[in-house]
């Protein structure tokens, strides 16, 4: 019996992998993609026309439109939700990103649930929703804390979608959140926004390539319809492409740059980046999907390998002075409307301070690199460090880089009880107010409360497993984190890795200005 395959995002960078794989895979599928209709989507349908109906159904509409998502979700076997607005679009259009990626998501959901025969269902997520991380806590799990970087509205949005999700009664589903993706205009769209100067040089980075993630999409499918996904769904993953593609800001660039004959050096200038409030991890649990569904073919290496073969004009740019390039195509991004120096010219102190904790940080910072820990080649601040090293899935686990989840999570799930419940909601600044659970069961909603007293109900995966807390004080927007952690050690451990104890800061966005206000002596005063 031919399985039907649903779409969304069938023409971003994830999609397109994922449709070419399940277009080739030997199961025969019917693949079924949501285009928006749009000159741009039409262009893309037409590079598949010679694909058979009965192999290729192409739906125009917009997952904004309840009744386009019923029409996607109706007799699919599977839907695979990876259609978002991504920075650095979701920075100019804040209210499109909102419509886009949470009430498109919660039409998606909506309608799988309205199927008689629910589909299996897989959303996309970010790895964004972890927020910020540098040298100190550079390691990452499924159940650390989700702390989305301020003014991060793509983040937020994707928080908030899990958390709808999570509390559905959508039946079979998976949550995978996506590292950084390594896809054929990537280098092309960094040199055309503010959006670079956001990557923090030493924030860890676990890349993975736009084709090893939709061999992972259709090896899902694959796999379950061959009986090989047990333990799978109903779970949320990290998906990342292992030690091999571990990398930092620094040396991403400098990979980048090296196609066009220079470096992250020779291009660069170390105050021109973020050194906080970006989002990045490499995640020990990475390997989990890996050995599920044995998607990983390709690492960084081979990616830029891939672009300068698809792309022979850059060879051309290594004739060129760097002084050139440096001048021509990197510096007039720096008035960029996306970009820091842009927000400290022309004054907009709330996204200043949310980058550098304040104007007068930015004085503190190195002018020349040979005054700059760049953590890849082992310097800190205070000494060095082995880079390879540290960049080991074992080397974490044993060394102290593993954030605490206020339990005691090497039980097995089997074995967690109500007790582990109430340690954890501790650890979160607040209480289970369930007496009794079943134990082990993780799927089961028990009642909560936070440390400003909201009550809600969640199933212990979504606070233990999942790493949400309280929905309503706890996810952005607002961002408020600098307060929050006060009170809630589950994100304290992680948040003053970067931000200082007294900075009481409250962001959020007025009319689509960038707006920020810190706590001093009890009063509320604008930065």
């Amino acid at each position: 019996m031919t399985m039907t395959v649903a779409l969304t995002g069938a023409s971003g960078a994830m999609g397109k992998p994922t449709l070419d794989a399940l277009l080739a895979s030997d199961k025969n599928y019917r693949v079924r993609i949501l285009l928006r209709d749009t000159e741009s989507e039409r262009r893309f349908a037409r590079t598949y026309r010679k694909i058979p109906s009965s192999r290729l159904e192409i739906i125009y509409g917009d997952i904004k439109n309840k009744e386009d998502c019923l029409r996607l979700a109706a007799g699919a076997d599977y839907l695979m939700h990876m259609a978002a607005l991504i920075p650095p679009g979701s920075d100019h259009d804040l209210e499109l990103t909102r419509r886009t990626n949470y009430d498109g998501s919660v039409n998606v959901f909506e309608a799988v649930r309205a199927q008689e025969k629910q589909p299996k269902l897989v959303y996309i997520s970010s790895v964004a929703v972890y927020g910020n991380r540098n040298y100190i806590h550079p390691w990452g799990r499924v159940g650390d804390p989700l702390l989305p970087s301020t003014f991060d509205v793509y983040a937020a949005t994707k928080v908030r979608a899990e958390r709808y999700l999570l509390d559905s009664d959508v039946k079979c589903w998976a949550i995978l959140r996506q590292t950084g993706i390594l896809h054929p205009k990537m280098l092309t769209n960094n040199i055309k926004d503010g959006l670079m100067f956001h990557t923090s040089w030493n924030s860890p980075l676990e890349w993975v390539t736009a084709d090893d993630s939709g061999r992972l999409m259709c090896n899902i499918v694959d796999y379950d319809l061959d009986g090989k996904t047990e333990g799978f769904w109903n779970k949320v993953y990290n998906i990342g492409g292992g030690k091999i593609n571990r990398r930092t800001g620094y040396d991403t660039f400098d990979g980048g740059f090296k196609i066009i004959g220079g470096s992250a050096e020779s291009f660069l200038e170390p105050v021109w980046n973020s050194p906080r409030n970006f989002h990045g991890i490499w995640y020990t649990d990475s390997y989990i999907l890996e050995d599920y569904f044995h998607f990983r073919s390709q690492s960084v290496e081979d990616y830029w390998n891939i672009v300068a073969e698809a792309h022979p004009v850059y060879a051309l740019a290594k004739f060129l002075p760097p002084k050139i390039i440096k001048k021509l195509v990197i510096e007039r991004l720096l008035g960029d409307s996306n970009a820091p120096m842009r927000w400290v010219k022309s004054h907009e102190s709330a996204k200043v301070a949310a980058a550098f904790g304040s104007t007068e940080n930015i004085d503190l910072c190195p002018a020349s690199w040979k005054d700059y820990p760049v953590l890849c080649k082992g310097q800190l601040v205070d000494g060095e460090i082995d880079y390879d090293e540290l960049r080991d899935d074992e080397y974490a686990r044993t060394h102290g880089y593993l954030l605490d989840h206020g339990y005691d999570d090497t039980k097995p799930d089997s074995e967690l009880d109500i007790e582990d419940m109430r340690a954890a909601a501790s650890f979160r600044g607040g209480k289970c107010l369930s007496e009794s659970m079943t134990k082990g069961d993780l799927n089961t909603k028990l009642l909560w409360e936070c440390h400003d007293g909201h009550r809600f109900e969640s199933s212990p995966y979504t606070i233990l497993k999942a790493g949400h807390w309280c929905p309503e004080c706890c996810q952005p927007e607002p961002w408020k984190f600098d307060i929050l952690a006060k009170s809630i050690p589950f994100f304290a451990q992680v948040w003053y890795d970067s931000h200082a104890r007294g900075e009481n800061g409250i962001y959020y966005y007025k009319n689509n200005k960038a707006e920020g206000f810190r706590m001093k002596d009890g009063v509320l005063c604008k930065i």
